[in-house]
């Protein structure tokens, strides 16, 4: 069986791409990373780092155009600043809306691509690593359960029942997620989750917060903070 990572070079995805190696093995397995037109470049560097760690073949594509019309904060052409706040202080203020660094329906377009080519690659099974936490409040809708299944089921349908995916910590915290690479020795010194482009992590966004809260649970500093 062949299986295809969609691969942004965070905590979540790298966790998600060791455990398809594990599973398949590395000539089994391709990670594809996409560009939306985010402010930096740092988590496509970390994904090349960290698939040439796995031995996996790496692919990328870029999807910036698509978000041309969006004022998402994560957006070079954004009028907005990132926030220095978590996701549930910001939930506060968009009355159940998404956050703003929700990117426009970015996991459903990444994942009818990686459909696109995994099909013409001959995989028969996605992974992504979507997790309960992004989730929670309805701050990236697209990482529930609820739009899994929903996108699970048009790709199976979609594909003549050739391709399934898998989110294998939809129903996870981002600490157990952690506890899970930690047992199989994911490389996360090399991982980038930050939403600035700094040379290090700013420690101040969501992102950040989250990711040290995951580690902290685990009774670590985030390596990345090291």
């Amino acid at each position: 069986m062949k299986a295809l990572v969609l691969f942004s070079g965070g905590v979540d995805s790298t966790t998600c791409l060791g455990l398809a190696v594990q599973k398949y093995g590395e000539d089994q397995v391709i990670a594809l990373s996409v560009s939306y037109g985010q402010k930096h470049n740092r988590e496509i560097l970390a994904a090349k780092q960290i698939t040439e760690y796995y031995g996996v073949e790496h692919l990328t594509l870029d999807l910036t155009d698509i978000f041309a019309h969006s004022d998402c904060s994560l957006l070079q052409h954004s009028r907005q600043e990132v926030p220095q706040e978590t996701y549930a202080e910001q939930l506060e203020k968009t009355e159940g809306k998404p956050v703003s660094t929700y990117v426009p329906f970015r996991n459903g377009l990444f994942l009818a691509s990686a459909a696109s080519i995994a099909l013409s690659r001959e995989c028969e099974v996605i992974y992504y690593g979507a997790h309960a936490d992004d989730a929670a409040g309805n701050a990236y809708p697209d990482c529930s359960e609820k739009f899994h299944q929903s996108m699970a089921d048009a790709i199976w349908v979609g594909s003549g029942e050739q391709l399934r995916m898998e989110a294998p910590f939809v129903g996870k915290t981002k600490a157990e997620i952690v506890r899970m690479g930690l047992n199989q020795q994911v490389p996360y010194q090399l991982t980038w989750s930050c939403y600035e482009g700094r040379k290090k992590p700013c420690g101040v966004c969501a992102t950040c917060i989250d990711r040290a809260k995951a580690f902290h649970s685990n009774g670590l500093k985030d390596p990345a903070l090291v």
